[in-house]
């Protein structure tokens, strides 16, 4: 599995544009231009950019004009072995892939203050004592939340999934009669980052490489 990550930068962007806008669909151009927030454009632009990107490590090419996406808006390509799922969250965009034909999901968040009561509903009652007893709960609340969120992803029928319908322990768990097993990835200390995937994952297979914003933004 490879891990591929970037950090968007605002002094970058419109050359980011200029070089990769003609690689899309002119329906996903119209809609880069919508944003309001350079960092939503970026973003999602340099998510797919990382896709391209990773399916070279795969010895695969791959044509952003022929991105699909299921019923469920999980994003997929036709005719190559590549499964891929992105993040993004802060100033950082994820993204795992693997050739190993086994859906994979992974999910970042930033650290912020919030209120753990607000999310009670969603947690099981182990989760709730695990997230509430901890020193650093804010913390662990987000540890919670993104190998959930990775396992849903990995899963691929999206918030059609209650939160607490699953519970994670040991980092595997049970969904739909399949068992998913997640990791945590480390990228950098104010976020939180797990995978997840129906096939075991064991850390010396997962291959972490933050991509320079440059590699796109040069000619």
């Amino acid at each position: 599995m490879l891990i591929l990550y970037a950090e968007i930068l605002e002094i970058k962007h419109q050359a980011l544009l200029k070089n990769n806008l003609s690689l899309f669909p002119m329906d996903y151009q119209k809609q880069l231009h919508k944003y309001r927030r350079w960092q939503d454009a970026q973003l999602t632009l340099m998510g797919r950019l990382l896709v391209k990107e990773g399916a070279t490590y795969f010895n695969e090419r791959v044509d952003l004009k022929e991105l699909y996406f299921t019923e469920y808006n999980k994003p997929y390509f036709e005719n190559n072995s590549i499964i891929f799922n992105i993040s993004h969250s802060g100033e950082f965009v994820v993204v795992a892939i693997t050739n190993d034909n086994c859906n994979i999901g992974i999910d970042i968040e930033k650290y912020k203050s919030i209120n753990i009561q607000d999310f009670k509903g969603h947690m099981t009652p182990y989760e709730q004592h695990k997230v509430l007893n901890s020193e650093k709960d804010q913390i662990e609340f987000f540890r919670y939340w993104t190998q959930k969120e990775a396992v849903i992803k990995a899963h691929g029928n999206g918030l059609t999934i209650p939160l607490k319908s699953f519970e994670i322990r040991n980092n595997k768990t049970n969904l739909d009669s399949s068992t998913f097993f997640i990791s945590e990835i480390m990228l950098k200390e104010e976020y939180a980052c797990h995978v997840a995937s129906k096939k075991e994952i064991y850390k010396e297979n997962i291959t972490v490489k933050k991509i320079d914003i440059n590699k796109f933004t040069t000619t």
